[in-house]
């Protein structure tokens, strides 16, 4: 089989849909290390103990699709509209509701709502919302994305970068204690991430937007051309995401 072109894998990246949080599509192209802590298993044990439970940013719902035993209760929300038509679609199995937020809206709940709220790679933490909405007792666990993640990647088409300001477990910990929640467990992972050809780099930087804010597949071709020949003379490309675990309480 011959080799594929660049043109024929930017243009069948380009193409890809990249609606929810699945991954499934950089099969065989890219793979990335996952945290030590398991971060659904963790969400399947505690569902399985609450009786109602809230997941903030659920993307396509696929962490909740998941859980085998979900509570009575359980609420996503989400803020992207395509994702909402595709969460509603993969959580009627665990009998979830879906509620359409906008991006910097507050939570629609009452105070005390939920004993547990859960978000995987949040765009945004509002921790005075989720401190109201959980009961006394209840608590948050959350998977967030760290400072400078995926860097190389974003620095391979945006060139050098600052050192990141923002996305620090210390200031999850101070904002989580300022809106009145006890930290109970904090943990950090450093994972290696391998890109085998630029069409997975296309593919990944339209779908997880942070990594370079208003890429373009156009305008950013030049940087794109560069590092398809350095995947063909080295092989990979690799960069490191960063990951941090998060579980804070709200006091009885």
């Amino acid at each position: 089989m011959a080799e594929r072109t660049f043109a024929e894998l930017v243009a069948e990246a380009a193409a890809a849909p990249v609606d929810g949080w699945d991954f499934s599509w950089l099969d065989g192209r890219a793979t990335e290390e996952r945290p030590p802590w398991g971060y659904t298993r963790l969400v399947a044990a505690r569902m399985a103990a609450a009786r109602t439970a809230l997941d903030v940013d659920t993307g396509g719902g696929e962490v909740l699709a998941g859980v085998p035993a979900p509570p009575p209760l359980l609420v996503a929300t989400e803020a992207w509209p395509p994702n909402v038509a595709v969460a509603r679609r993969t959580l009627r199995r665990v009998g979830a509701s879906v509620v359409q937020v906008g991006p910097a809206s507050g939570l629609p709940f009452r105070d005390g709502s939920f004993d547990l709220v859960t978000s995987r790679h949040p765009v945004a933490t509002g921790w005075a919302e989720i401190a109201r909405v959980l009961r006394p007792g209840g608590a948050y666990l959350s998977q967030q994305i760290g400072p400078g993640t995926m860097r190389e990647l974003s620095e391979a088409v945006l060139g050098p970068l600052p050192p990141p300001d923002t996305r620090h477990p210390e200031q999850a910990v101070a904002a989580a204690e300022a809106a009145g929640l006890t930290v109970a467990r904090l943990e950090q992972a450093t994972l290696r991430a391998v890109f085998h050809d630029v069409g997975a780099v296309v593919w990944f930087l339209r779908k997880v937007v942070w990594t370079v804010p208003d890429f373009d597949v156009d305008r950013h071709r030049p940087q794109l051309a560069a590092l398809d020949r350095r995947i063909r003379t080295e092989g990979t490309l690799v960069a490191h995401a960063r990951r941090f675990l998060i579980e804070a309480v709200r006091p009885a």
